[in-house]
């Protein structure tokens, strides 16, 4: 039997959830801390619940709870210790707790400390205590803050901009003149990098027991360069080159290039089929696509090029997989990755470029963010965009000079460019796993390569736990997890963060179109798991009822979310869309200004705590992959002649998680199916014709939808019946 409270775990249940593994001498020794914790936290709370949160600090602070502990020993405290709390009276339990000495020594502290008293005056007090209060300054005074991180960014301009905000026409640093790729290439005081600084450290799939691959900022710069002038004797300057490969050490040197020479990255995430594949090399007008003839994963080869091929683009430069031969034949205008690179003998060979200098507003990266059209929206990133996003590593994720960075992830989503520009800029290592992250390997890699902060996603972290892969790994020098994509299970993030004696999981979440996380966590801030504990730095956030008035910002609510439209980074533009129509048609004003649509719903705690609820639209969050209802019904309606219609719904599981995908279905008369083999025949169609890494969870057959008096679906109906029988069932 389960304990309740705190107050009744035994050291025999200690000792029961510790597997076997937990001596009496351990437990009587975690069992004492708890006691002594709960009396003393007891006596100065004076009643109610809000001792449970000391006592959890202390667990904490002891580090009696071991990182090799078994999972069924983490659950018992933590879960006994908040077995009473009431997130209604009190907020979301907590689990991580800032100290004021270490606030201090973080980027963000340090800031503080040093702008605060002049900014705030008297008001200011600690990067704790006065966090809120200089995360407001920042909200109404922007170009003060930007005028700040400007300097503790490795940018460097060309020619400086006139001013921090043009208020006039909502211009940031008009007239300013650089390249961001040489910002990240070259060596800087502060922060500080220099030229055997280490840039990159790798390791390939299968090499576990090998030294991780590490190269210097001088090497990934001269790298750079030869590809750069590759380039630059191949295509015209402001062309669009599209990458279609996995996010490896040669990857982030092609997208550097191409940024350094003046063209347009196109990124095309190495998951997708043929036909979104072609979509997208369509609206960005590419003029080639860098790709591989396969990719590694787990032990296995999976065709690449051939993918790329039936997508028609105009050229294609291939890299191998393995050594420096292609293993494939190549279409006649295609070329390998050697013979582009070759150099004619009888000049010297490249070592030098001279970049690019663009204004600011130029456009460097087409990036792809699914609409409820069926169609992606083309999103152009431009000078600004890295700067936004880096900024905020440096802020909020602690990132900096001597932190090694890694996330696994893709060119083709936003979180590659944001890794890639966050290391770069800022002065830390970006560190790479060529090979699948699902499995000890990568595990084994976080703990070789020294890895300070690791970016996940949920249904990673879930795989992680469930299958036990990382037992017997030391990840304890990361100082913290950050997590995005889909909504975050309270029990997977406990498990990661005991991996590292109970560091912050630091949630994001934000889009393609904002560069950037609008609301996030901080490390000067308590933090609750699954919870954002703040907006990020200059950013407006309101929540909207459903009249789209905002709700006062000290008050407990839920409704959609509208952000300021005085944002840096934010995008002004769309290749294939009405940029005004898809952002701010419809969307109400807020102190005289027009607000700009997000699409999330938003819930906020008691204690400010923010927790996405789901989607204003029917725009779905599929394994961190946003999609539409529309485009899932379109493969479905025709993946079997027994179909007369499809409406496809996620919803998020009770517990939390990534939201789930329900397929309900009306048969033509006659016909007659069964829920499981649909299932099969959907799940085949939609990775076939949209991407491999979406999946059905389940099949409902229905005689008719239900609908307006006008004839349109009402989606949303369907989605509160399935979570109305998640929850019957999860109480079951």
């Amino acid at each position: 039997m389960t304990p309740d409270t705190i107050d009744q775990v035994s050291i025999d249940d200690l000792r029961r959830a510790g597997g076997g593994g937990l001596s009496f001498k351990e437990a009587q020794h975690i069992h004492q801390l708890i006691k002594q914790a709960v009396s003393k936290a007891k006596a100065e709370a004076g009643g109610g619940q809000a001792w449970a949160k000391e006592v959890w600090r202390k667990v904490v602070s002891s580090r009696v709870l071991k990182p090799n502990h078994p999972h069924a020993l983490h659950q018992l405290v933590y879960y006994s210790v908040y077995a009473q709390w009431d997130a209604s009276i009190h907020g979301p339990p907590l689990y991580w707790f800032p100290s004021l000495q270490d606030s201090k020594l973080t980027n963000m502290g340090r800031i503080m400390e040093t702008h605060g008293p002049k900014l705030l005056g008297a008001s200011y007090k600690d990067p704790i205590a006065s966090f809120n209060l200089f995360r407001d300054f920042t909200v109404h005074h922007p170009e003060v803050y930007w005028s700040i991180m400007l300097k503790e960014l490795a940018v460097t301009f060309r020619e400086s901009p006139k001013c921090i905000l043009d208020t006039t026409g909502g211009t940031w640093l008009p007239g300013s003149v650089l390249n961001i790729a040489e910002c990240c290439l070259l060596p800087s005081s502060h922060p500080r990098k220099e030229d055997d600084s280490c840039a990159i450290v790798w390791r390939d799939e299968g090499d576990d027991d090998s030294d991780v691959n590490r190269m210097t900022l001088k090497q990934l710069r001269e790298q750079v360069m030869l590809v750069a002038n590759a380039l630059q004797r191949t295509f015209r300057k402001g062309d669009a080159i599209a990458i279609d490969m996995p996010m490896t050490v040669n990857a982030v040197i092609i997208y550097l290039a191409i940024v350094l020479a003046g063209f347009v990255v196109v990124s095309i995430a190495d998951s997708f089929a043929a036909k979104e594949i072609a979509t997208r090399l369509r609206v960005s007008k590419a003029k080639a696509i860098f790709t591989q003839d396969f990719i590694l994963r787990g032990g296995r080869k999976f065709p690449l090029y051939s993918r790329v091929v039936e997508a028609s683009p105009d050229k294609a430069i291939v890299l191998p997989v393995f050594g420096s031969d292609i293993g494939i034949q190549l279409r006649e205008q295609d070329i390998s990755w050697k013979d582009f690179l070759a150099h004619d003998n009888q000049q010297p060979r490249p070592n030098r470029f001279t970049p690019a200098y663009l204004p600011i507003d130029s456009a460097i990266n087409i990036l792809f963010s699914s609409g409820t059209t069926g169609e992606p929206k083309a999103i152009p990133w431009t000078q600004l965009s890295p700067i936004r996003c880096s900024s905020e590593a440096l802020a909020h994720i602690n990132v900096g000079v001597g932190d090694v960075y890694c996330w696994p992830t893709n060119l083709g989503w936003v979180m590659g460019p944001i890794l890639l520009f966050s290391c770069f800029l800022t002065g830390a290592t970006l560190a790479l796993y060529h090979g699948s992250p699902l499995g000890h390997g990568f595990g084994k890699f976080v703990q070789d390569a020294g890895v300070t902060v690791l970016g996940t996603v949920p249904s990673l972290v879930k795989t992680w736990k469930n299958t036990k892969c990382m037992e017997g790994l030391d990840w304890t020098k990361i100082k913290s997890f950050a997590s995005t994509g889909e909504a975050s299970n309270v029990d997977d993030d406990l498990w990661l963060s005991s991996k590292s004696y109970y560091k912050p999981v630091l949630e994001c979440c934000g889009g393609t179109e904002l560069a950037s996380c609008y609301i996030i966590g901080s490390p000067l801030q308590p933090q609750a798991f699954g919870a954002f504990s703040t907006p990020s730095m200059t950013t407006g956030v309101v929540i909207l009822d459903e009249h789209g008035v905002p709700y006062p910002d000290d008050k407990t609510c839920v409704g959609e979310v509208g952000l300021l439209p005085v944002y840096l980074g934010a995008t002004d533009r769309l290749l294939n869309a009405d940029h005004e129509d898809v952002y701010f048609k419809g969307m109400p004003t807020f102190k005289g200004m027009r607000l700009r649509r997000h699409g999330d719903i938003l819930k906020r705690t008691v204690g400010g705590y923010l927790v996405v609820q789901g989607r204003a639209d029917d725009t779905m969050n599929l394994g961190g992959i946003k999609t539409s209802s529309v485009e899932i019904e379109r493969v479905c309606d025709r993946a079997d002649e027994s179909i007369l219609e499809t409406a496809a719904v996620s919803v998020a599981p009770p517990d939390g998680g990534p939201e789930l995908l329900v397929i309900f279905v009306v048969l033509k008369e006659g016909f007659d199916q069964q829920p499981g083999k649909l299932k099969m025949v959907f799940s085949k169609a939609i990775q076939t014709n949209l991407n491999p890494l979406f999946k059905v969870n389940s099949v409902k057959i229905v005689p008719e939808f239900p609908r307006t008096a006008s004839n349109k679906l009402l989606r949303r109906v369907l989605r509160d019946q399935i979570q109305h029988e998640l929850s019957v069932r999860s109480r079951m």
